[in-house]
């Protein structure tokens, strides 16, 4: 998603060049472009938090009392 808002963000404010009176869109891209860089930076660091490791202990062979 936000790898999408930076790709349409950079088109709108780069490459686009078209006067829709009163809506500015080189600002809207750029806009789109800074929370698309966002929503990747904080995606990463979710991605990248230690999480606890859970072990359980299973006996093998299964003990047949139970």
């Amino acid at each position: 998603m936000s790898i999408g808002l930076l790709a349409v963000g950079l088109v709108l404010a780069l490459a686009v060049r078209v006067d829709l009176g009163g809506i500015d869109l080189e600002l809207v891209g750029w806009i789109l472009t800074i929370v698309g860089a966002i929503g990747l930076v904080v995606s990463l660091l979710v991605a990248r938090q230690v999480r606890p490791v859970v072990r359980r202990r299973v006996d093998y062979p299964p003990d047949p009392e139970l």
